[in-house]
This record gives structure tokens, C-alpha cells and sequence, in this order.
């Protein structure tokens, strides 16, 4: 019986060290703003302990402008990574500007951002698609507000 308890005791203390991951909102916030009536802004905040692939990035307007290109993405950090080789990555911050190649002021915008990432214990996650609805400031009249893909829920005692 002692033994058995003691068995179980190792096997609560493994369970209990195992990192666990957090869910790909959380590992890879994303939130966007419109700067003006023709620049959009997103964001990624990456999790300590997770990075983003350059290359994985895809954003998408709708409606989307005519003439949209996809936008210039900052340059990330080399890693010889061991499921995609030699690859482009983003740690902390990353932001996007994305350029309109007409005004926009006053509309409403649905930005769909695709992204993926891993946890630096090798544990990759499926493309993450995350989604924002923005309001196109008039030209002149400054940024709009930030909005969360996944804002925090607010508790009853903070």
C-alpha cells in the first residue's frame, strides 16, 4: 500500500511540473487600430516562450479595397527551426501597418489576421485565425480606438 501511494505521489509531482501551454489567443494576442482614413495597424503581443513564423502572416479586409497588396512585414530574427528549416521569427511585439490605397474614412472594416506559431518547448500550433472589426477614423481626426481580438473578461473583484 505504501508503495502504491508513493507512486502516486511521484506521478502528481510529474503532472504537477509539466508546463502548461497556453491557448493561441493567449500565447499570440492579437488587437488592431486605424491610424488614419488610409493606414491600419495590427499588433501581436507573443507570450513569453512562444515566437510567431514570418512567412505564416496573411491579412485580409473586408471589404476589401481595390488595389489592396498584401502588407511589407517587419523583418523577424533567423532560426534554424526543426519543423520548417531555416525560417523568419517574431518574438514580443509585432507590428503590421497596413496601407490603403484609398480612403476609407468612416467605414467599417473586418480584419482578419492569420498567423502560427510554437512554443519553445516544440510544440507547434495549427495556422491561428483571429478576427477585429475596426471604424475608419475621418481624415485628420486621428487613430481609432484599439480593439482586442480577444479582449481579457472583466471579474467582479480586481
Amino acid at each position: 500500500m505504501a508503495a502504491w501511494v508513493g507512486a502516486l505521489a511521484i506521478a502528481a509531482t510529474a503532472a504537477a511540473a509539466e508546463p502548461e501551454l497556453l491557448p493561441p489567443e493567449q500565447a499570440f494576442p492579437f488587437s488592431a487600430r486605424a491610424l488614419d482614413d488610409r493606414v491600419l495597424e495590427a499588433r501581436f503581443t507573443v507570450a513569453d516562450g512562444y515566437y510567431l513564423y514570418r512567412d505564416k502572416f496573411k491579412f485580409a479586409l473586408d471589404p476589401q479595397p481595390r488595389d489592396y497588396a498584401p502588407p511589407p512585414l517587419p523583418p523577424g530574427k533567423v532560426k534554424d527551426d526543426e519543423f520548417f528549416g531555416k525560417v523568419e521569427t517574431y518574438r514580443g511585439e509585432v507590428v503590421v501597418k497596413i496601407p490603403l490605397p484609398v480612403s476609407m474614412a468612416g467605414q467599417s472594416i473586418v480584419m482578419t489576421a492569420d498567423s502560427q506559431g510554437c512554443a519553445d518547448l516544440g510544440v507547434c500550433y495549427p495556422v491561428n485565425r483571429q478576427q477585429v472589426t475596426l471604424v475608419v477614423p475621418a481624415a485628420g481626426k486621428g487613430p481609432g480606438p484599439v480593439v482586442e481580438a480577444h479582449p481579457k473578461k472583466k471579474r467582479w473583484f480586481q
